[in-house]
Parts: structure tokens; C-alpha cells; sequence
């Protein structure tokens, strides 16, 4: 019996997940069925467990269930756990449901791998404090940042991400790093060197009002969302004069790949990836 794996989210007509798990498939000759599913709210509990039983071997969630996942997940790796959010479920050998949020691994490889972007030392700007800020907060601090700031229009959001991630233990970096909160009006002065959105105003067409001190010659800016054009936030990044300004569309095929690896226990080539996804919407 061929293995499956599926996304589930609600709408789900625009993944892209199923092409990028078929082209990772046939990338590396693995014989399984990758699927989306239109799953409504009051049933999702039911249909993971459903799904998982034979050969449902993996799902990825998105939209509204990545919170939803969290709690159905039995055992959950650290970067889960404090993400508040699971993108990744599976089955243990005992039968447990497991979950990841592979969300900011895929930020931090297409960064780091894909743009050659050094986060060593960097001050960063993270726009944003909803769910998808939270998910990669852990993995850029442990890539080394010296310096995270969460603006958010409402502070006391931006305020409780700070108290979820202000931690210290003999292996965190963090008694070297500083993390701050602060709105959108209250932005510190100076510029950074890596400012990424993670806000949703880019799908009303809009970009925060942010002012222009926060840009410098070297600033890298990072739009989490992408498109068949240009987002607003990668335009106004290059009306401001960004040394880089780059989509999301990267850290969706890398978050994938390491989905995959969870399940397959190997991890596919992104960048032809990559460039048949750009190709596909009409991107250079």
C-alpha cells in the first residue's frame, strides 16, 4: 500500500504543496500520494486521527488548524512547543501523535543557504506578533542573532512574545542576545541589518508605516508572504533603497523540506524547487 500524506487547511485550494511534495517525490524516486484536503473546523481532531491510521503517514496543517494541531499533538519537539503552532504531524512507532513547526527552520535555510545571508551578530526587526512571527523566533535566535526586535500595531502582543522567548539555560546563546518589544510608533532608532514581515497587511495590499531610519545600505529586507508579483512590503523595501529585498516563496519550499526529511528520513534539492514554483507564477 503507497504511502500518503496530505495538507489540511481551510480554504485549501491554493496550496502549493501538493506540486512541491510531488516534485520532491519524483526528485528522489519515492513512491507516495501527497494530497489537499478541505477539512471543516468542526471535524479536523477527527479526520488527523482518521487520516493517521494506516497509510496516512504525514500531514502538514495550515490555516485555522496549526493551533488546533499543537494541542492534538502528543509529543511535541522544542520548537513546537514554544511556537505555540504545529505546521507538521506524524505517528511515533507507539502510536503517538507527534508535532513540529518546521516554519522557522525553512526561514533560516532560505536565508541562510539559498540568499548566503550571515545571521551571526545581526539586529533584527521582526514585523509582526501573530502566529507567524511566533513560529520563527526560536530558530533565528539560535542562527545567532545578536539583537531581536518584535514591533507589532498592538504592544502588549509584541510584549508577550518577549516574555515567551526571554529564556536562558546553559546551552542558549540568549544571555548574549537582547529581545525588546515595541509598536509600530515606538520603533528604536538606528537601522537594522535584517528586517522581516511577518505581518498579513500585504494581502490587502498595504505595508506598516515604518520610517525610513530603519533602512541603511546594507539592509536585508524579508517578506514571509509571496506572489505572482512583487509584495508591498518587497516594494517598499526597494523604494527604500534595501541592499536585498526577497519573498517568502523560499521558506515555503524549505519548510516543506524539512516536513519531508521528518517524515522520509531524507531531504530533497529546494532550488529546482524553487525555480519551477518562480517559473510557475511568472516570476523571473
Amino acid at each position: 500500500m503507497i504511502d500518503k500524506y496530505a495538507v489540511f487547511g481551510h480554504p485549501i485550494s491554493h496550496s502549493k504543496s501538493p506540486l512541491i511534495h510531488g516534485m520532491f517525490a519524483a526528485q528522489l524516486d519515492q513512491k507516495l500520494e501527497y494530497m489537499a484536503v478541505d477539512v471543516a473546523e468542526a471535524e479536523f481532531e477527527q479526520q488527523v486521527d482518521s487520516f493517521l491510521q494506516g497509510s496516512g503517514k504525514g500531514l502538514n496543517i495550515t490555516v485555522p488548524f496549526k493551533e488546533r494541531a499543537w494541542a492534538l499533538a502528543g509529543l511535541r519537539t522544542e520548537r513546537a512547543e514554544l511556537a505555540g503552532a504545529v505546521n507538521t504531524l506524524w505517528r511515533d512507532e507507539s502510536g503517538l501523535i507527534c508535532g513540529d513547526n518546521t516554519d522557522g527552520a525553512g526561514l533560516v535555510v532560505d536565508l541562510t543557504c539559498n540568499h548566503r545571508i550571515r545571521l551571526v551578530n545581526c539586529r533584527v526587526l521582526l514585523l509582526g506578533a501573530g502566529g507567524a512571527a511566533r513560529g520563527v523566533i526560536k530558530p533565528l535566535l539560535d542562527a545567532g542573532i545578536s539583537e531581536l526586535v518584535i514591533a507589532n500595531r498592538t504592544l502588549s502582543k509584541a510584549q508577550l512574545l518577549v516574555s515567551v522567548f526571554s529564556f536562558t539555560d546553559e546551552s542558549s546563546q540568549q544571555d548574549t542576545q537582547t529581545i525588546s518589544a515595541c509598536d509600530f510608533q515606538g520603533l528604536p532608532n538606528g537601522s537594522f541589518d535584517l528586517i522581516i514581515n511577518a505581518t498579513s497587511a500585504g494581502l490587502g495590499g498595504e505595508t506598516p508605516d515604518l520610517p525610513a531610519h530603519l533602512m541603511a545600505e546594507h539592509t536585508i529586507c524579508y517578506d514571509m508572504l509571496y506572489g505572482a508579483s512583487e509584495t508591498p512590503f518587497c516594494r517598499w523595501a526597494r523604494q527604500h533603497q534595501a541592499s536585498k529585498s526577497l519573498d517568502g516563496l523560499g521558506m515555503l519550499v524549505e519548510q516543506a523540506a524539512e516536513s519531508f526529511l521528518i517524515w522520509r528520513g531524507i531531504k530533497p534539492d529546494t532550488a529546482p524547487v524553487i525555480d519551477a514554483l518562480r517559473q510557475s507564477l511568472g516570476q523571473q
